[in-house]
Protein backbone atom coordinates (compact mmCIF):
# COMPACT_ATOMS: atom_id res chain seq x y z
CA UNK A 1 0.00 0.00 0.00
CA UNK A 2 1.61 3.21 -1.47
CA UNK A 3 0.71 7.16 -0.85
CA UNK A 4 -2.24 8.04 -3.63
CA UNK A 5 -3.19 11.26 -5.37
CA UNK A 6 -6.90 11.71 -5.64
CA UNK A 7 -8.29 15.11 -7.38
CA UNK A 8 -11.85 15.98 -6.47
CA UNK A 9 -13.86 18.49 -9.56
CA UNK A 10 -16.56 20.59 -8.59
CA UNK A 11 -18.24 21.97 -10.87
CA UNK A 12 -21.18 22.85 -12.41
CA UNK A 13 -23.21 20.84 -14.92
CA UNK A 14 -25.49 21.67 -18.41
CA UNK A 15 -29.27 20.53 -18.02
CA UNK A 16 -29.64 17.03 -19.94
CA UNK A 17 -26.60 17.48 -22.48
CA UNK A 18 -24.07 14.39 -22.71
CA UNK A 19 -21.75 16.63 -25.77
CA UNK A 20 -21.86 19.76 -23.35
CA UNK A 21 -20.58 18.60 -20.34
CA UNK A 22 -17.85 16.04 -21.85
CA UNK A 23 -16.43 19.07 -23.54
CA UNK A 24 -16.45 21.22 -20.38
CA UNK A 25 -15.00 18.41 -18.31
CA UNK A 26 -12.39 17.53 -20.97
CA UNK A 27 -10.96 21.31 -20.88
CA UNK A 28 -11.37 20.87 -16.67
CA UNK A 29 -9.61 17.92 -16.68
CA UNK A 30 -7.05 18.46 -19.24
CA UNK A 31 -5.99 21.55 -17.26
CA UNK A 32 -5.49 19.84 -14.16
CA UNK A 33 -1.08 20.02 -13.62
CA UNK A 34 -0.92 18.06 -10.68
CA UNK A 35 0.25 13.83 -10.92
CA UNK A 36 -3.11 12.63 -10.26
CA UNK A 37 -4.02 8.78 -9.43
CA UNK A 38 -7.89 9.20 -9.48
CA UNK A 39 -10.15 12.24 -10.78
CA UNK A 40 -13.73 11.68 -9.60
CA UNK A 41 -16.59 13.63 -10.93
CA UNK A 42 -19.52 14.63 -9.61
CA UNK A 43 -22.95 12.31 -9.79
CA UNK A 44 -24.72 12.59 -13.45
CA UNK A 45 -21.69 14.13 -14.50
CA UNK A 46 -23.37 14.19 -17.87
CA UNK A 47 -26.55 15.28 -17.45
CA UNK A 48 -27.71 16.65 -13.63
CA UNK A 49 -29.54 15.15 -11.43
CA UNK A 50 -32.39 14.63 -14.46
CA UNK A 51 -35.85 12.16 -13.64
CA UNK A 52 -36.31 12.22 -17.34
CA UNK A 53 -34.07 9.02 -17.35
CA UNK A 54 -36.33 7.87 -21.17
CA UNK A 55 -34.49 11.07 -22.57
CA UNK A 56 -31.21 10.99 -21.39
CA UNK A 57 -29.92 7.38 -20.61
CA UNK A 58 -26.67 6.09 -22.50
CA UNK A 59 -26.77 2.45 -23.22
CA UNK A 60 -24.32 0.09 -21.03
CA UNK A 61 -20.73 1.57 -22.26
CA UNK A 62 -22.39 3.79 -24.13
CA UNK A 63 -20.74 7.50 -25.29
CA UNK A 64 -19.80 8.85 -22.12
CA UNK A 65 -18.10 5.32 -20.45
CA UNK A 66 -16.13 5.87 -23.95
CA UNK A 67 -15.38 9.21 -23.01
CA UNK A 68 -14.29 8.17 -19.54
CA UNK A 69 -12.20 5.55 -21.00
CA UNK A 70 -10.44 7.70 -23.43
CA UNK A 71 -9.70 10.52 -20.91
CA UNK A 72 -7.95 7.90 -18.38
CA UNK A 73 -5.83 6.32 -21.06
CA UNK A 74 -4.83 9.93 -21.97
CA UNK A 75 -4.42 11.59 -18.49
CA UNK A 76 -3.08 7.83 -17.61
CA UNK A 77 -5.51 8.10 -14.55
CA UNK A 78 -8.72 6.77 -13.02
CA UNK A 79 -11.79 8.55 -14.08
CA UNK A 80 -15.10 7.90 -11.68
CA UNK A 81 -18.66 9.52 -11.72
CA UNK A 82 -21.99 8.21 -12.22
CA UNK A 83 -24.41 8.26 -15.44
CA UNK A 84 -27.91 7.67 -16.35
CA UNK A 85 -27.70 4.67 -18.09
CA UNK A 86 -30.04 1.67 -19.60
CA UNK A 87 -29.78 -1.60 -19.56
CA UNK A 88 -32.26 -4.61 -20.23
CA UNK A 89 -34.55 -2.32 -20.77
CA UNK A 90 -34.36 -0.82 -16.95
CA UNK A 91 -32.66 2.68 -15.98
CA UNK A 92 -30.02 3.19 -13.36
CA UNK A 93 -27.88 5.92 -11.63
CA UNK A 94 -24.58 3.79 -12.14
CA UNK A 95 -21.38 4.63 -10.93
CA UNK A 96 -18.44 3.93 -12.78
CA UNK A 97 -14.69 3.74 -12.24
CA UNK A 98 -12.48 3.39 -15.54
CA UNK A 99 -9.18 2.86 -15.13
CA UNK A 100 -5.98 3.48 -17.74
CA UNK A 101 -5.86 0.19 -20.21
CA UNK A 102 -10.00 -0.34 -20.04
CA UNK A 103 -9.98 -1.95 -16.95
CA UNK A 104 -13.36 -0.80 -15.21
CA UNK A 105 -15.93 -1.30 -12.37
CA UNK A 106 -19.67 -0.60 -11.98
CA UNK A 107 -22.29 0.09 -8.80
CA UNK A 108 -25.80 1.19 -9.28
CA UNK A 109 -27.01 3.23 -6.57
CA UNK A 110 -28.58 1.63 -3.59
CA UNK A 111 -30.87 4.15 -2.12
CA UNK A 112 -33.01 6.32 -4.66
CA UNK A 113 -33.85 9.44 -3.78
CA UNK A 114 -37.75 9.02 -3.33
CA UNK A 115 -38.22 12.92 -2.32
CA UNK A 116 -37.56 13.55 -5.82
CA UNK A 117 -38.97 11.00 -7.27
CA UNK A 118 -35.91 8.74 -8.11
CA UNK A 119 -37.31 5.58 -7.33
CA UNK A 120 -40.19 6.05 -9.74
CA UNK A 121 -37.76 6.15 -12.37
CA UNK A 122 -34.71 4.35 -11.76
CA UNK A 123 -34.34 0.90 -10.59
CA UNK A 124 -32.42 0.08 -7.29
CA UNK A 125 -28.97 -1.80 -7.15
CA UNK A 126 -28.59 -4.18 -4.78
CA UNK A 127 -24.78 -5.10 -4.50
CA UNK A 128 -21.48 -3.08 -3.27
CA UNK A 129 -18.37 -2.95 -4.60
CA UNK A 130 -14.96 -3.14 -3.24
CA UNK A 131 -12.14 -1.87 -5.57
CA UNK A 132 -9.09 -2.81 -5.55
CA UNK A 133 -6.32 -0.30 -6.75
CA UNK A 134 -2.47 0.13 -5.89
CA UNK A 135 -2.81 -1.57 -3.05
CA UNK A 136 -5.81 0.42 -1.81
CA UNK A 137 -9.49 -0.74 -1.46
CA UNK A 138 -12.62 1.55 -2.45
CA UNK A 139 -15.89 1.32 -1.89
CA UNK A 140 -17.64 3.69 -4.04
CA UNK A 141 -21.40 4.96 -2.89
CA UNK A 142 -23.73 7.99 -4.58
CA UNK A 143 -25.13 10.90 -2.89
CA UNK A 144 -28.30 9.53 -0.96
CA UNK A 145 -25.95 6.30 0.28
CA UNK A 146 -24.54 8.59 2.27
CA UNK A 147 -27.61 8.68 4.46
CA UNK A 148 -27.30 5.15 5.41
CA UNK A 149 -24.80 3.70 7.18
CA UNK A 150 -25.28 0.33 7.98
CA UNK A 151 -24.60 0.32 4.22
CA UNK A 152 -21.48 1.91 4.02
CA UNK A 153 -20.36 -0.24 7.10
CA UNK A 154 -16.99 -1.02 7.20
CA UNK A 155 -15.76 -4.66 8.88
CA UNK A 156 -12.88 -6.44 10.29
CA UNK A 157 -11.20 -9.22 10.51
CA UNK A 158 -7.65 -10.07 12.09
CA UNK A 159 -7.07 -12.22 9.21
CA UNK A 160 -8.26 -9.70 5.92
CA UNK A 161 -7.89 -6.66 7.58
CA UNK A 162 -10.60 -3.88 6.89
CA UNK A 163 -13.28 -4.35 3.91
CA UNK A 164 -11.96 -1.13 2.75
CA UNK A 165 -9.48 2.22 3.21
CA UNK A 166 -11.63 5.06 1.31
CA UNK A 167 -15.49 5.71 0.97
CA UNK A 168 -15.81 7.60 -2.49
CA UNK A 169 -19.49 9.54 -2.55
CA UNK A 170 -20.44 11.67 -6.03
CA UNK A 171 -23.27 13.40 -5.33
CA UNK A 172 -26.30 16.31 -6.94
CA UNK A 173 -26.27 17.43 -3.17
CA UNK A 174 -28.61 20.49 -2.51
CA UNK A 175 -27.58 23.61 -0.51
CA UNK A 176 -30.38 23.76 1.68
CA UNK A 177 -29.45 20.10 3.17
CA UNK A 178 -25.52 20.94 3.06
CA UNK A 179 -25.02 20.53 6.73
CA UNK A 180 -26.21 17.29 6.30
CA UNK A 181 -23.79 16.52 3.93
CA UNK A 182 -20.36 18.24 5.45
CA UNK A 183 -21.57 16.52 9.22
CA UNK A 184 -22.42 12.91 7.46
CA UNK A 185 -18.86 12.67 5.51
CA UNK A 186 -17.37 13.27 8.91
CA UNK A 187 -18.89 10.68 10.48
CA UNK A 188 -18.41 7.61 7.92
CA UNK A 189 -14.70 8.93 7.94
CA UNK A 190 -14.63 8.62 12.17
CA UNK A 191 -17.26 5.14 12.50
CA UNK A 192 -15.26 3.38 9.54
CA UNK A 193 -11.69 4.39 10.33
CA UNK A 194 -11.52 5.40 6.34
CA UNK A 195 -10.95 8.33 4.24
CA UNK A 196 -13.65 9.87 2.65
CA UNK A 197 -14.38 12.00 -0.52
CA UNK A 198 -17.40 13.87 -1.33
CA UNK A 199 -17.37 15.41 -4.63
CA UNK A 200 -21.06 17.52 -5.01
CA UNK A 201 -21.57 20.03 -7.70
CA UNK A 202 -22.42 24.12 -7.86
CA UNK A 203 -25.04 26.05 -9.41
CA UNK A 204 -28.17 25.21 -10.21
CA UNK A 205 -30.04 22.74 -12.43
CA UNK A 206 -33.15 23.43 -14.70
CA UNK A 207 -35.46 22.52 -11.80
CA UNK A 208 -33.60 26.05 -9.92
CA UNK A 209 -32.47 23.63 -7.28
CA UNK A 210 -29.51 25.43 -5.81
CA UNK A 211 -26.00 23.42 -4.97
CA UNK A 212 -23.31 24.46 -3.34
CA UNK A 213 -20.60 22.12 -3.70
CA UNK A 214 -18.70 21.44 -0.33
CA UNK A 215 -17.19 18.73 -1.39
CA UNK A 216 -14.33 17.45 0.83
CA UNK A 217 -11.60 14.80 1.53
CA UNK A 218 -11.48 13.64 5.13
CA UNK A 219 -8.79 11.67 6.87
CA UNK A 220 -9.71 8.42 9.54
CA UNK A 221 -9.65 10.83 12.28
CA UNK A 222 -12.73 13.06 11.04
CA UNK A 223 -10.39 16.08 9.65
CA UNK A 224 -11.24 17.62 6.44
CA UNK A 225 -7.72 17.54 4.46
CA UNK A 226 -9.10 19.02 1.62
CA UNK A 227 -9.07 23.19 1.12
CA UNK A 228 -12.33 23.61 -1.71
CA UNK A 229 -14.38 26.40 -1.29
CA UNK A 230 -18.18 25.99 -1.68
CA UNK A 231 -20.42 28.08 -4.64
CA UNK A 232 -17.27 27.52 -6.94
CA UNK A 233 -16.23 25.32 -10.07
CA UNK A 234 -12.71 24.26 -8.80
CA UNK A 235 -10.40 21.25 -8.41
CA UNK A 236 -8.22 19.86 -5.91
CA UNK A 237 -5.64 17.25 -5.67
CA UNK A 238 -5.56 15.91 -2.07
CA UNK A 239 -2.49 13.40 -0.93
CA UNK A 240 -4.13 10.30 0.81
CA UNK A 241 -0.87 8.98 3.50
CA UNK A 242 -1.24 4.90 3.16
CA UNK A 243 1.18 5.41 6.20
CA UNK A 244 -0.88 8.15 8.42
CA UNK A 245 -3.71 5.69 7.97
CA UNK A 246 -2.02 2.07 8.76
CA UNK A 247 -0.45 4.38 12.07
CA UNK A 248 -4.04 5.40 13.32
CA UNK A 249 -5.68 2.51 12.63
CA UNK A 250 -2.65 0.38 14.73
CA UNK A 251 -2.65 3.01 17.35
CA UNK A 252 -7.01 3.43 18.08
CA UNK A 253 -7.52 -0.34 17.22
CA UNK A 254 -11.49 0.04 16.96
CA UNK A 255 -12.34 -2.55 13.74
CA UNK A 256 -12.13 -5.52 16.72
CA UNK A 257 -14.78 -3.98 18.96
CA UNK A 258 -17.19 -3.11 15.88
CA UNK A 259 -20.64 -5.19 15.91
CA UNK A 260 -20.75 -8.31 13.77
CA UNK A 261 -23.93 -7.86 11.58
CA UNK A 262 -24.82 -9.27 8.26
CA UNK A 263 -27.18 -7.31 5.87
CA UNK A 264 -29.92 -9.42 4.13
Amino acid sequence: MQDIRLTIVQSSLFWESHEQNRKMFTEKINNIQENSDIIVLPEMFSTGFSMEPALIAEAAKGESFLWMKKMAESKNTVIAGSISTKENNKYYNRFYWVEPGGKYHQYDKKHLFTFAGEHEKYTAGNKKIIINYKGWKFLPLICYDLRFPVWSKNNFSENNGFDYDCLIYTANWPKPRSNAWKTLLLARAIENQSYVVGVNRVGKDFNNKEYSGDSAVVNAKGELISNIKPNKEVHETVLLSASELIEFRKSFKLGPDWDRFSIL
